[in-house]
């Protein structure tokens, strides 16, 4: 059966549960069972704008990461001079401590970093703002930045602000903000980038993988970009133009002539058609299918419902909540050939669990870890690039480890003892929080409805059904965490 390609609204009468689930699953990171309810008898549109336009939505407890910005900091004038006449007169002892502060510094950058890791997931888990966060996952992965490269926590910290303050806005804001950005521009050396001595890293990736994609720019149009970007440098933590070494010649760009800077640089770029088709893409694989990114392999209806977004964006100033809603209302977004066949990311699986069964966080620094093993270590995207998504998530070692994860996060049982603690208490029972029939093909199907979707087979949910009528005592705490661990072991599980 094929797909619609209709960007039309859903009928009111049929956002029913497994429409709320698949929304929430998607905009969100899921919810538990009488959270579902509670959000489809929002209707759909009230369920969409409160997803999408959160920013009036209060976040309580959910504090900045709070990082000190002077671990990693410039050395004042008399620092160096202080340096310079110790290597002159091979003083040993200032050099000693020298390099011991900067180990020092290193050493707390590298634990602040990790504090960093720790606090976002946290966050993602506790947010009444998921949509927030699933955007911020996005743009994270767009505007790719790696700490192990920026070697400083507290600049990566102020980049994850902007894109998150920017997550449902104007996407022109993000580009712009992103060569603004001290983070992206240490990444990239663009603090290098010279009048007499361009560096084109920034220019190139602005083109290739954060507005356009290969093909719609030339070589000279990279020359001439990394001429527009010289001069934007970085003082310490902040953002520094340097007029002095920016290049204030004429410039052409993808057919504009001037003495074009950075910021004009941008805006050429969004005026490309190419722009809109290339950021829609993005939003369509993050939120509805694990399409590829060349527009070339892409079937007709992905092509049309793709290029219809891409002409709302151009026609809303780059507006992501628009065309965000627009899509989360369509009847594309809740076809049944797009329902549960998306592969769940590590900050899905893990982040997912958490907020559909209500299992405690337990210990970050576990689940930190076990994402960096899954392959999606926050504030360490493998490239520029990003993460590639989709198929590349699973193999037969992560699917192992996916497959762990949920499990500790519902027992507080991991391989190995470090990480282990089951001593935090889990509830199951509470799951089953508004439901009159708690008899065992009752229990079994809600909860199948909710953490697999009601497009599961009856013959897939047989097995778990009969399983629960076998148990001696009925339904317990004990059983329903046996059943929870059998469902997140099923294949549909990995699949949003």
């Amino acid at each position: 059966m094929s797909i619609t390609s209709s960007l039309e609204p859903i009928s009111a009468g049929d956002f029913g549960p497994a429409q709320a689930r698949h929304l929430l699953i998607r905009a969100g990171f899921g919810a538990k069972p009488l959270e579902l309810r509670g959000w489809q008898a929002m209707e759909l549109d009230q369920a969409v704008k409160s997803l999408v336009e959160y920013n009036d939505i209060p976040t309580p407890g959910l504090e900045p990461a709070d990082l000190d910005p002077d671990v990693i900091r410039t050395p004042t004038l008399q620092e160096r001079l202080d340096l310079q006449m110790a290597r002159r007169e091979s003083d040993q002892k200032v050099l000693d401590q020298a390099q011991r502060d900067r180990v020092a510094a290193q050493f707390e950058d590298r634990r602040m970093h990790a504090q960093l890791q720790r606090w976002w997931l946290d966050r993602m888990a506790r947010t009444p703002r998921p949509t927030e966060e699933q955007l911020t996952l996005l743009w994270h992965g767009h505007f790719a930045t790696r700490h192990r490269d920026v070697r400083d926590a507290y600049l990566m910290e102020k980049q994850n602000a902007m894109l998150r303050e920017h997550a449902n806005g104007s996407f022109a804001d993000l580009a712009l903000g992103i060569i603004h950005d001290p983070a992206m521009i240490k990444f990239l050396n663009n603090d290098q980038n010279r009048k007499l001595k361009p560096n084109e890293n920034l220019a190139r990736e602005l083109m290739e993988l954060f507005t356009l994609g290969e093909g719609h720019y030339t070589e000279d149009d990279i020359k001439q970009g990394a001429r527009a970007l010289t001069g934007y440098h970085v003082d310490d933590n902040d953002y520094l133009f340097n007029p002095n070494q920016h290049d204030n010649a004429d410039k052409t760009i993808l057919g504009f002539n001037g003495p074009i800077n950075g910021d004009s640089f941008v805006k050429i770029l969004l005026k490309q058609p190419a722009c809109s088709q290339f950021i829609a893409l993005k939003l369509y694989r993050h939120f509805v299918a694990d399409v590829s990114d060349s527009w070339d392999l892409l079937d007709s209806t992905t092509q049309q419902v793709v290029e219809a977004l891409a002409r709302q964006l151009r026609e809303n100033d780059y507006q992501i909540a628009p065309v965000l809603t627009t899509l989360l209302k369509s009847k594309h977004f809740y076809d049944p050939g797009i329902v549960g066949q998306k592969i769940k990311s590590p900050v899905q699986v893990t982040v997912g669990t958490i907020r559909q069964t209500g299992a405690p966080m337990r210990d970050e620094r576990g689940l930190v870890e076990a994402l960096n093993l899954m392959g999606q270590d926050l504030f360490e995207p493998p490239s520029v690039a990003g993460w590639e998504g989709g198929r590349s998530w699973i193999n037969t070692s992560t699917l192992f480890l996916r497959q762990n994860t949920s499990t500790y996060l519902i027992t507080g049982k991991a391989p190995g003892k470090q990480f282990n603690k089951s001593d935090i208490a889990f509830d199951p029972m509470a799951l089953l929080e508004g439901l009159d029939d708690r008899g065992a093909e009752s229990a079994t199907n809600y909860l199948c409805d909710a953490l697999l979707g009601r497009h599961v087979s009856a013959a897939r949910r047989e097995p778990l059904i009969r399983f629960m009528k076998e148990r001696s005592n009925g339904v317990t705490g004990d059983s329903l965490v046996a059943l929870l661990l059998l469902i997140t072991a099923m294949p549909e599980y990995q699949l949003c």
